[in-house]
């Protein structure tokens, strides 16, 4: 194994993975911590974890079981990844975990970096943007778990966090990845724990990771690892992305509430797409709405996907949390989407896009995978997986877990097109 990874949700640890394997490395995805001694073959494992808004003690303790098993398979670089959007609140989970991986590791000054220029998040001064907006003017102020209301992540870190946090601007990143390794040990001289690191280009990316070569942990999005497989000699390979065949009837499910996977949702009806609307308060009225989405899905599977959502504006879903609570209200969105995943695949169902990250997390749960193996690319951020063996005996499960931010409006199609 080269590279050790632990990601804070699942379609973070497809992101990830997806960009590895762009870079040649073979990678598999382990849903939750792999069993005691086990061994996958790959250049890299990603423990997709579910920790991302869960207490920041829980969300510690099981980065820290990961972090364990992969020391002791081996990994000698270990890479914490977080959301591109640094999706957090004041109390974590981002800097307690961070800090937690550090003391274990006895690292000295960690680099974080969630930028991903390719998808549109880049780092300046250390203020984080979305697009041409800063994140806090972005939808993610907005965001019903996790609202994002100040861009400059060293004061987002710095609450979290009780030791220093510095940054690295793109000045010293332009002048090399030596530069970038002077930094950082500079800031460690001075008693910085945590670091964050301007990137506003993918060649940004690719110079950090000439300069993260060897550190003992990495924080970051997606985007710095393109530039780690360099580091063994490692290039861009077909074989690295190779899944088996698809077969198999198509259907979509959607929890994410986020403008992206809004207007692919938007674009899937437009364009005469086959859809079933949840609303969660019938959920809530006790209404079997998981029985009645079968029900109606299981005539109608085939090589037309079927699309169950619960995606909805911002206006909406902010009126259904004020009824019956955000966590309630997320639950049981999430219980219902991965009863009918579930539901979907023991009816045939063999390609299966997942959209939202808290939605993948409980669908993959449910359908009993343990790994993924990654494919290819779909959309930056997003890859098409393979999972072998999954619940009810059914077998070779083809599985898209997309971030609800991630994907072109026309997701949803072309993801398909690209399998056949």
């Amino acid at each position: 194994m080269l590279l050790g990874c632990i990601a804070d949700d699942f379609t973070g640890a497809t992101d990830l993975a997806n960009n590895l394997v762009r870079g040649g490395m073979r990678v598999v995805q382990s849903i939750g911590l792999p069993a005691s001694g086990a061994h996958i073959d790959a250049d890299a494992v990603v423990i997709a974890l579910k920790s991302r808004t869960i207490a920041p003690a829980d969300a510690v303790a099981q980065s820290l079981a990961a972090l364990d098993w992969l020391r002791q398979a081996g990994a000698p670089q270990i890479y914490f990844k977080v959301c591109s959007t640094f999706d957090s609140t004041d109390r974590g989970n981002i800097g307690p975990v961070a800090e937690a991986l550090q003391r274990e590791l006895g690292a000295g000054c960690v680099p974080v970096c969630p930028a991903f220029p390719e998808t549109g998040r880049t780092l300046f001064k250390g203020h984080l943007f979305v697009g041409d907006q800063l994140l806090s003017d972005s939808s993610m102020r907005h965001h019903p778990l996790t609202p994002m209301t100040d861009a400059n992540l060293v004061q987002v870190l710095q609450r979290q966090c009780a030791g220093r946090v510095g940054l690295i601007e793109q000045a010293v990143v332009a002048r090399g990845a030596e530069a970038v390794r002077a930094r950082l040990d500079a800031l460690h001289a001075a008693g910085t724990r945590l670091a964050i690191v301007d990137a506003v280009s993918n060649d940004d990316l690719l110079v950090m990771g000439r300069g993260f070569a060897g550190l003992p942990l990495i924080v970051a999005g997606s985007g710095v690892a393109i530039g780690l497989p360099q580091n063994h000699g490692l290039a861009p390979s077909a074989a690295a992305a190779q899944l088996p065949a698809a077969t198999g009837a198509r259907a979509i499910v959607s929890g994410s509430c986020s403008a992206a996977t809004n207007a692919q949702v938007a674009h899937f009806l437009a364009h005469g797409g086959t859809a079933l609307a949840l609303e969660p308060l019938q959920l809530a009225r006790g209404g079997d709405m998981v029985s009645a989405a079968l029900d109606w899905a299981t005539p109608q599977l085939g090589e037309r996907p079927v699309l169950v959502y619960a995606t909805a504006e911002a206006a909406q879903v902010q009126a259904v949390q004020a009824e019956l609570g955000v966590e309630r209200a997320g639950a049981l969105v999430e219980e219902a989407l991965s009863r009918i995943a579930r539901g979907l695949v023991e009816r045939g169902v063999r390609q299966l896009i997942v959209a939202g990250g808290e939605t993948s997390g409980a669908c993959t749960q449910a359908l009993s995978i343990a790994q993924l193996r990654i494919g290819p690319q779909i959309d930056p951020g997003v890859p098409w997986c393979h999972a072998a063996t999954l619940a009810a005996g059914a077998q070779g499960l083809h599985i898209a877990l997309k971030s609800g931010n991630f994907g072109t409006a026309d997701f949803f199609h072309k993801a398909f097109e690209d399998l056949a």
